[in-house]
């Protein structure tokens, strides 16, 4: 049985398998994620390499700025509107997924929570997670 990480959209045109390790997995609580999701946060895996990702199927895309002024592109599908993963124009070899997406997502682990700084309270998450006003420094 394959470790690689595996999902995709809800109708099944987009997948992805990604036989890496996450580097980092959280939920951000920034507005552009609370608008992506339509809820208070959104989930997150990002791994190190795209050459680690097999991706199928064709994602719309939307390019936004964010909060530290760097392009961000989310991949969703164009027939379900579900959204499956982001890229970076300052970090081109990193690939975010959706945690909702993943076959199996109880291997979602959060590490962190990022941007808590624009939560709601009316969107609790486990208080035993770390919680930063931004995003963590990677030094």
């Amino acid at each position: 049985m394959s470790n690689a990480f595996a999902g995709g959209c809800a109708c099944g045109a987009i997948r992805y398998e990604i036989s890496a390790e996450p580097l980092f997995m959280n939920h951000c609580q920034c507005r552009d994620c609370q608008q992506a999701s339509g809820t208070g946060h959104g989930s997150y895996l990002t791994f190190p390499s795209r050459k680690a990702v097999r991706l199928t199927g064709q994602a719309t895309h939307f390019d936004m700025v964010a909060d530290s002024g760097n392009v961000k592109t989310r991949g969703f599908c164009p027939s379900c509107g579900s959204p499956v993963y982001l890229t970076f124009a300052a970090m081109p070899e990193l690939f975010t997924i959706h945690a909702a997406s993943l076959d199996d997502a109880t291997r979602f682990k959060p590490q962190a929570v990022t941007y808590r700084v624009r939560g709601h309270d009316w969107d609790t998450l486990d208080p035993a997670v770390p919680q930063f006003d931004k995003m963590p420094s990677g030094g």
